[in-house]
C-alpha cells in the first residue's frame, strides 16, 4: 500500500471526541507505520482558543490512551505535523484567514495545495461549511487555490462523517449540496466499519475461494444475519439519540455496508469504481417493504433500568413517551437472481447481552438426512453456519457436522481462524487506513451517493408511519444483559429460524 499523497488534512471540529479520541490517533498510527507523506500537516479548526502547542499537549494522552505503539519521541515527531486554527467555520468570517494560514503551511511544507477536508462536526453544520469552503474559493478543481507555482495541479476533497442525512430527502439534499462544490470523485462518505480488516476479507474469503462463491447463493444459503451488538447504553448522548435511534445510527449506516459486501455480486475487478457499482445495484434491488408488512418484518425495543443505568425513557433529555428505538431487527429481501427467497435479517441495540459485531451466514440443511440411525447431538442435522466476527475479536468460523469418535453420535464442530493470532499483527484503528485512502483518491472503501440514498429507501419503512404499531409500547421491553424484546425471537420463529445468540 502507497503512501497517501502530501497534503493539508482540516478538521472541521477540532475540539470534538472524535477528533482527538479517533482521527489524531489514527494519524498517529499512519504515521508510525509510514504511510504519511512527509509533507503531509494537520489543521484542526474549531471555536476554542488555544495555540498549536497547546493542541499538541492536549491531544498527547489520548493519543497515549487510544493508539497502539505510543513513544513519547514518536509522537514529538507527529506532533510538528499538528496545527491549529481558532475560528468558527460557519461563518464566512473565519475563511480569510485560515485561507492566508493554509497557504502559509502549503509554501512551507509543500503540500502542492492539495487539501483534505473533514467534517467533524454536528450534521446539521455539514451545509453551511460546505458552503462557506465554496465561497472562500479553496474548491478549484485541479487549479491552484493559492498563489504558488500555478502549473503544480492540486486536489480537493472532503470527508463526511455519519448521520449522512435523517432520511432519502435530508440525504439527497447534502448530496446536492457537496455535488454543488465538489465532484463525485472528490466526495468520500466515511464510514469507520469498512476500514475494518475483516469486513475487507469478506470480500477475498468471497471472491478468492471456489469453495464459497458456488453455493453464495438462494439455492444454499438459507438466510443471512448482520447483527452489531453493544452492552453500552446511550447515556448522555440522550439529546443526539433520540433524534436518531438504532435504525439511523446503526442499520441504515454500518449494517447495510456490511450487508452490501455480502450480498453483492462479483465485481469485474478490484477496483473502487467497479465494487461501488455492485454494491450500488445489490442496495438498490433491495424490496420495498411495503406499509402493511413493517409490523411484520421487525421488532422495536427500548432498554429497562438496570444496575448501572436507568430505564432508555427516564433517561435526562429523553421527552416523556419517547418511542425511539434503542434496539431494531429487520428484515429485507434482495429481489434479484442470486437472492430470490433468501431473507437478510439486520440487528443492533444498546445495553445487549455481548459486544458482538457479525455475518452469519446460515446454510440450508442436506436435502436428506442419510443417518437416521445415528444419535444427533442437536437434535437433528443442520446446515453449515458461516460466522465472521468483526468485534470484539476479528475471526472467522465455519461449522460442520462431523462423527463423535467411539459412539454413535454426530455433532456440530467448528474451524476457527483468529486473524490476530494468524497474522500475529494487530489492526490500527480503522480511520487510519480510510484516511490515507482518502489521501490516495481510492473511493473503494467509501459510500457513492447512490448506495447512501438507496439504504434510506431500504430502512425508511421502519422508521415513518408504517412503524406506529411497533412503536407502540415499546418502552422498557427488554432487561439490559438481554438479546432484545421477545418480539425479536418471534420475528425469526415466525420464519421458522434463530438468532445466532
Amino acid at each position: 500500500m502507497r503512501t497517501g499523497d502530501p497534503c493539508i488534512l482540516v478538521i472541521f471540529g477540532a475540539s470534538g471526541d472524535l477528533t482527538s479520541r479517533k482521527l489524531v490517533p489514527a494519524m498517529y498510527e499512519m504515521h508510525r507505520a509510514g504511510m504519511l507523506a512527509s509533507e503531509t500537516r494537520i489543521v484542526g479548526v474549531s471555536r476554542r482558543a488555544k495555540s498549536d502547542d497547546e493542541w499538541r499537549r492536549e491531544l498527547e494522552p489520548w493519543v497515549r490512551d487510544h493508539a497502539q505503539g505510543f513513544d513519547a519521541g514518536a509522537y514529538r515527531v507527529f506532533a510538528q505535523r499538528l496545527h491549529y486554527f481558532v475560528g468558527d467555520a460557519v461563518t464566512a468570517e473565519c475563511y480569510p484567514a485560515l485561507r492566508e494560514r493554509l497557504a502559509e503551511i502549503d509554501s512551507t511544507c509543500q503540500t502542492r495545495g492539495n487539501l483534505l477536508f473533514y467534517l467533524s462536526v454536528a450534521p446539521e453544520l455539514y451545509e453551511p461549511i460546505i458552503a462557506r469552503i465554496d465561497d472562500a474559493g479553496l474548491v478549484t478543481e485541479g487549479k491552484r487555490w493559492c498563489s504558488i507555482d500555478q502549473r503544480t495541479k492540486s486536489w480537493q476533497r472532503i470527508v463526511v462523517e455519519k448521520p449522512f442525512g435523517t432520511d432519502a430527502a435530508s440525504a439527497a439534499s447534502l448530496n446536492r449540496a457537496l455535488g454543488r462544490v465538489f465532484e463525485e470523485e472528490s466526495i468520500y462518505r466515511i464510514d469507520h466499519y469498512l476500514g475494518k480488516e475483516v469486513v475487507q476479507s469478506l470480500l477475498v474469503m468471497r471472491f478468492a475461494n471456489m469453495l464459497f462463491e458456488p453455493i453464495w447463493n438462494h439455492r444454499y444459503v438459507d438466510h443471512v444475519q448482520v447483527t452489531a451488538a453493544e452492552t453500552v447504553g446511550v447515556g448522555s448522548r440522550t439529546a443526539f439519540y433520540d433524534q436518531t435511534g438504532a435504525i439511523r445510527d446503526m442499520i441504515q449506516s454500518h449494517l447495510m455496508q456490511i450487508f452490501a459486501f455480502a450480498a453483492m455480486e462479483p465485481p469485474t475487478s478490484f477496483t473502487a469504481d467497479a465494487i461501488r457499482q455492485e454494491k450500488i445495484k445489490v442496495v438498490d434491488a433491495v424490496r420495498p417493504t411495503a406499509p402493511g408488512e413493517v409490523a411484520g418484518a421487525a421488532a422495536l425495543g427500548q432498554y429497562a433500568a438496570g444496575p448501572d443505568e436507568g430505564a432508555y425513557v427516564s433517561l435526562p433529555g429523553v421527552p416523556a413517551g419517547s418511542t425511539t428505538e434503542t434496539f431494531a431487527a429487520i428484515r429485507l429481501h434482495v429481489d434479484n437472481w442470486r437472492w430470490a427467497g433468501t431473507p437478510f435479517y439486520l440487528r443492533s441495540g444498546k445495553r445487549m447481552a455481548q459486544k458482538r459485531t457479525e455475518v452469519v451466514v446460515q446454510f440450508k440443511p442436506p436435502a436428506a438426512n442419510l443417518f437416521r440411525g445415528l444419535r444427533h447431538f442437536s437434535g437433528g442435522l443442520r446446515g453449515n453456519r458461516l460466522v465472521i466476527e468483526i468485534a470484539p475479536r476479528e475471526r472467522t468460523l465455519l461449522t460442520f457436522e462431523s462423527k463423535v469418535p467411539g459412539e454413535s453420535t454426530i455433532a456440530p464442530v467448528a474451524m476457527e481462524v483468529d486473524y490476530a493470532k494468524e497474522f500475529r499483527s494487530a489492526n490500527p484503528e480503522a480511520y487510519g487506513p480510510l484516511l490515507v485512502d482518502a489521501m490516495r483518491g481510492d473511493q473503494t472503501l467509501f459510500k457513492h451517493r447512490l448506495e447512501v440514498e438507496g439504504a434510506w429507501h431500504a430502512v425508511e419503512p421502519f422508521i415513518g408511519a408504517a412503524s406506529a404499531e411497533l412503536r407502540r409500547g415499546i418502552a422498557s421491553n427488554y432487561a439490559p444483559g438481554s438479546w432484545g424484546p421477545a418480539s425479536a425471537g418471534e420475528l425469526m420463529r415466525r420464519d421458522g429460524r434463530a438468532w445466532h445468540d
